[in-house]
C-alpha cells in the first residue's frame, strides 16, 4: 500500500510495496510521484487528479500494463491490479488530501499465461505445419498415383481408338475397293464396247459406274458427318410433320415387342436444318433405344419450344442462349452408368460388340446437331432407361428476297439460247475442263483461271462476267477472299462455290452473302448447270447442298 499526497501527489509507502519500486527504494520515499514514476507519470497523473480535485469517487483496473524502470536502465513490461480511493482532508478545498494505493503486482502470472499462449501457438503451428505438410505429402502422392491412373486411362483409350480406326480404315478400305473395283471394271468394258461400235450396249455398264459413284459419294457423306464436318443442307422445316412421317419406318425398326408413343406439342416452332441429317439422327436414336430394350419395352418421341437461358446455355457445353426446336428421344432400357454417359458422344467409343459398329452413330449425331448451331445432350439412369435430346435453333422469320432483275441475270442469242459469262476458277485441271465443258454444253460463254490472282484479274477487267464459279481451296487466294475482293468492283455478281474440302463446306453458312450459293463434290454436270441456270434467273437465299 502507497499514500500520495497533496497536489504533487508525494508518495508515502509500507515495505510490501517496496518490491515494486525496486531500485528506486528507498529514494522514493517521501519524493513526488512524477520523480519516482516519470515513465508511467503522464498515463496515471489524470486519474490522481481527479480523485483529488473531487471529481472522480475511485479507480480500479485489473493487470494493468506498465512500462516502468526499475532496476537499470531497462525497460520491462509489468502488470498490476490497482485501487485507488481518497483519503478525507477538511482543510483541503475539495475535501481530499490524497489518494490511497493498494497495488497488486500480477506480473509473474500474465507472463507465465503469455509464455503458456505463446506455446499453445506454436503447439498448433507446428501442428498445422505437421498436417500442411503430411496433406502435401498425399497430395503429391495422390497427385501421382488423378496422373498415374489417368496416364493408363489415356493409353487404354489411345488403344480403344486405334482398334476402332483399325476397324473403321479396314471397312472403308473394303467398301471402297468395292466401289472402284465396279467403277474402273465397268468404265473398262464400256470404253472396250464403244470402240467395238457397240455403243448402246455400254450403256448399262457406264450406268453402273455412275451408280458406284453415287455410292461412293454417299460413303464419303457419311465419314464426313462422323468427323463432324459434313456438308448440310439446311432448309425450313417443322419437326412435328417430319416425326410424323418417319413413323412407319420407326415402327418397322423398332420391331413389334416396341411400344412407341408420340408426344408432339402444339405451336411448335420450325427450325432450320438439314432434313435428311435429322430423319438420319432419329431413326439411329431409335435403333438405339431398341437395342437398350431386348426384352422389349418402350420409346417415347416428344417435340417442344425450349428457350435456354444464359445460365442453362452454359451447362450445356457452350451452347448459345436463345429459342430452341428440342426433339427427345426416350426409352426405357438399361441404361448407362455415368462414365458411360460422359462419353457416349466420344468419337468410336462404343459399349456395343464389334460386329454392330464402331461407336460413330451418337458422334455424328452430335456433329449435325452442333454443325446446325444447336446442341446435343445425353441422360441416363442404370435400369430406368435414356434419353437423347437434339437442341435445334428456332427459325428466324427471313426477310424477303429482293426482285430478280431477268434482263440482268439471263441474256440470249439469236438462237434463243443462254449467253451468259460465267467465269470459272478451279486449280485442279480436269475438273476445271469438265466444268467448263458442261457449262459450255448447256449453252453458256466461258472464262477461266487456275488460281486465285489470275481469277481476280479477269474480275477486275472490263470483261463481262454475270456469274463465278469458283473453288473455295485455291492457291494464293481463296475463293472467298476472290469472291468478296470481286463484289468491291461488281457488287451483283453472282457466286457458286464448289469445294471437295469438307472443313470449307461445314462453316460455309458464316460467310455466303444473298447471291452466293455452295455446291459440294462430286457433282453431276446437269445439276451444276440447273443451278447456275437457276442463279441466274433469280435471287435466291444461300444454299448448302
Amino acid at each position: 500500500m502507497a499514500l500520495r499526497w497533496g497536489p504533487r501527489f508525494v508518495l508515502i509507502y509500507n515495505d510490501a510495496y517496496r518490491p515494486i519500486l525496486g531500485d528506486k527504494h528507498p529514494a522514493a520515499l517521501g519524493q513526488p510521484l512524477r520523480e519516482v514514476w516519470p515513465e508511467v507519470y503522464f498515463e496515471l497523473a489524470p486519474i490522481h487528479e481527479e480523485i483529488l480535485a473531487g471529481t472522480r469517487a475511485a479507480f480500479f483496473a485489473e493487470d494493468m500494463p506498465l512500462r516502468i524502470t526499475r532496476h537499470g536502465a531497462t525497460p520491462e513490461e509489468a502488470f498490476f491490479t490497482l485501487s485507488y480511493s481518497p483519503v478525507a482532508d477538511d482543510t483541503a478545498d475539495s475535501g481530499v488530501g490524497g489518494i490511497h494505493v493498494t497495488a497488486i503486482e500480477t506480473s509473474a502470472r500474465m507472463h507465465a499465461q503469455a509464455h503458456q499462449r505463446s506455446a499453445e501457438r506454436a503447439l498448433r503451428e507446428n501442428e498445422r505445419n505437421a498436417a500442411q505438410a503430411l496433406e502435401r505429402m498425399l497430395a503429391a502422392r495422390a497427385a501421382e498415383e488423378r496422373e498415374t491412373l489417368r496416364a493408363s486411362e489415356e493409353a487404354l483409350r489411345q488403344s480403344q481408338k486405334m482398334d476402332a480406326i483399325g476397324r473403321l480404315s479396314g471397312g472403308i478400305a473394303h467398301d471402297f475397293n468395292n466401289l472402284l473395283q465396279s467403277i474402273v471394271g465397268s468404265l473398262g468394258v464400256a470404253q472396250k464396247l464403244i470402240g467395238l461400235g457397240r455403243a448402246e450396249d455400254s450403256q448399262r455398264f457406264i450406268t453402273t459406274a455412275l451408280n458406284s459413284s453415287s455410292r461412293a459419294a454417299a460413303l464419303i457423306h457419311r465419314l464426313l458427318a462422323f468427323a463432324r464436318r459434313q456438308p448440310l443442307d439446311p432448309k425450313a422445316l417443322g419437326a412435328n410433320q417430319l416425326v410424323v412421317a418417319l413413323g412407319d419406318i420407326l415402327r418397322r425398326t423398332l420391331g413389334e415387342h416396341v411400344h412407341m408413343e408420340l408426344v408432339l406439342a402444339g405451336g411448335l416452332w420450325r427450325t432450320l436444318c438439314d432434313q435428311n441429317q435429322l430423319e438420319n439422327a432419329i431413326v439411329h436414336l431409335a435403333i438405339n433405344a431398341r437395342d437398350a430394350m431386348p426384352n422389349g419395352g418402350t420409346l417415347r418421341i416428344e417435340t417442344c419450344n425450349v428457350n435456354l437461358e444464359k445460365s442453362c446455355a452454359a451447362r450445356r457445353h457452350d451452347a448459345a442462349p436463345g429459342d430452341y426446336v428440342c426433339i427427345a428421344v426416350t426409352d426405357s432400357g438399361n441404361g448407362m452408368p455415368p462414365e458411360v454417359v460422359a462419353r457416349a458422344f466420344d468419337p468410336f467409343f462404343t459399349t456395343k460388340p464389334l460386329a454392330p459398329g464402331t461407336g460413330m452413330g451418337l458422334s455424328m449425331i452430335y456433329g449435325f446437331a452442333r454443325q446446325s448451331e444447336g446442341h446435343a445432350d445425353i441422360r441416363s439412369e442404370v435400369g430406368k432407361g435414356t434419353t437423347v435430346k437434339l437442341y435445334l435453333p428456332r427459325l428466324a422469320a427471313l426477310s424477303a428476297a429482293p426482285a430478280a432483275d431477268k434482263e440482268a441475270g439471263e441474256h440470249h442469242d439469236a438462237g434463243g439460247h443462254h449467253a451468259a459469262t460465267v467465269l470459272v476458277i478451279e486449280d485442279e485441271a480436269v475438273v476445271r475442263e469438265l466444268i467448263i465443258e458442261g457449262l459450255r454444253e448447256a449453252g453458256y460463254r466461258t472464262l477461266e483461271a487456275a488460281d486465285g490472282p489470275a481469277g481476280l484479274a479477269l474480275l477486275k477487267s472490263d470483261e463481262r462476267i454475270d456469274l463465278l464459279v469458283t473453288d473455295i481451296g485455291l492457291p494464293g487466294l481463296t475463293g472467298q477472299e476472290v469472291a468478296l475482293a470481286a463484289r468491291e468492283h461488281r457488287p451483283d455478281l453472282k457466286v457458286l462455290f464448289v469445294t471437295g474440302y469438307a472443313q470449307n463446306a461445314a462453316v460455309a453458312r458464316g460467310f455466303l452473302e444473298p447471291g452466293m450459293q455452295m455446291l459440294t463434290k462430286p457433282f453431276a454436270l446437269d445439276v451444276l448447270a440447273m443451278r447456275v441456270r437457276a442463279m441466274l434467273e433469280d435471287t435466291q437465299q444461300p444454299t448448302l447442298s
